[in-house]
């Protein structure tokens, strides 16, 4: 095989750009179970994480066989992280998508490496510096650009408010985890984190359905189950352990950078498969977006 002869480095490249064609394409596959039935956010959510269940179980139990025990302290950052990171997120990203198109979601989402910084200079006592400023200045700009195109198509400002807030408290949600796995992946390795993080995150997203819907509402048409299923398995368990893979080889600063392809794949396909317009001010939103993020990842 030619990839046999390939360098870590190399490898680790191609496995962080799949990981953002698998994460890129979980926005289409929310918006194409919304319009193949009214399925609501809660229950798409119940059933992404079911399907991903026995991946996250079986590589949480080899990762953890030969391991030593969780301290108490690991007990604790897997089970924050893992409410805040992927549940959490998840369920607010999943809420945003019922107001705003995929292209203004992934944009909106993928401002977590700068407000990673503004965590960064708020609770760890970080410096901003001009490139750090730059950074900030050029993802909010752009999200403004790709904010405004949305609201032109939509013509409905308080459902793009709504859901634009919803996306970015779930970017917020998920700059947190990032800024706080760094250790526990340290000290547990990133694919026992990754596993024991999710299966919290399946915990409680569980716990939140049956509190809050009847189990019937799991029986859902067969295109929900299979976008479902597509969910678990393209934009969940294989891109998770990709980009854990891929950070091992190259780094988690070149991984970020990789990942700014994630936005503008998610636009691509949003007008390929959902019929979402394509204009040069989202355009421009998007490259000032990743601009920004490439400022960040070089900080």
């Amino acid at each position: 095989m030619p990839w046999n002869n390939w360098s870590a480095e190399r490898v680790g490249v191609v496995l962080a750009m799949l990981a953002a064609l698998g994460f890129s394409l979980k926005a289409i596959f929310v918006k194409l179970a919304y319009a193949a039935a009214p399925v609501d956010a809660v229950t798409l959510l119940s059933l992404r994480m079911i399907f991903s269940l026995p991946a996250f179980l079986w590589v949480g139990f080899v990762a953890s066989r030969s391991a030593p025990p969780l301290r108490r302290q690991d007990w604790l950052a897997v089970l924050l992280l893992g409410l805040l990171g992927y549940y959490g997120a998840s369920m607010l990203d999943f809420l945003g998508l019922q107001y705003i198109s995929a292209g203004l979601e992934r944009l909106i989402l993928f401002t977590y490496p700068t407000l990673t910084l503004i965590i960064a200079v708020l609770w760890l006592g970080k410096r901003l510096g001009r490139r750090e400023i730059a950074s900030l200045l050029l993802s909010y700009a752009g999200i403004a650009l790709a904010f405004a195109h949305d609201l032109h198509v939509a013509g409905e400002t308080d459902a793009v408010l709504v859901g634009g807030a919803f996306v970015l408290a779930s970017s917020l949600c998920y700059a947190i985890y990032v800024a706080g796995s760094g250790p526990a992946i340290a000290r547990l390795g990133a694919a026992r984190f990754t596993a024991l993080a999710m299966l919290v995150s399946t915990l409680a997203t569980q716990l939140h359905f049956l509190a809050t819907r009847p189990l019937s509402t799991l029986l859902q048409p067969l295109p929900v189950l299979l976008y479902g299923v597509a969910m678990a398995i393209v934009s969940t368990v294989v891109p998770a352990f990709m980009q854990s893979a891929a950070v091992r080889r190259i780094g988690p600063e070149r991984m970020v950078l990789i990942g700014t392809l994630g936005p503008m794949l998610t636009i691509f396909f949003g007008w390929l498969v959902l019929d979402e317009p394509l204009s040069a001010a989202q355009l421009a939103g998007a490259a000032l977006v990743l601009a920004g993020v490439v400022l960040a990842g070089r900080g």
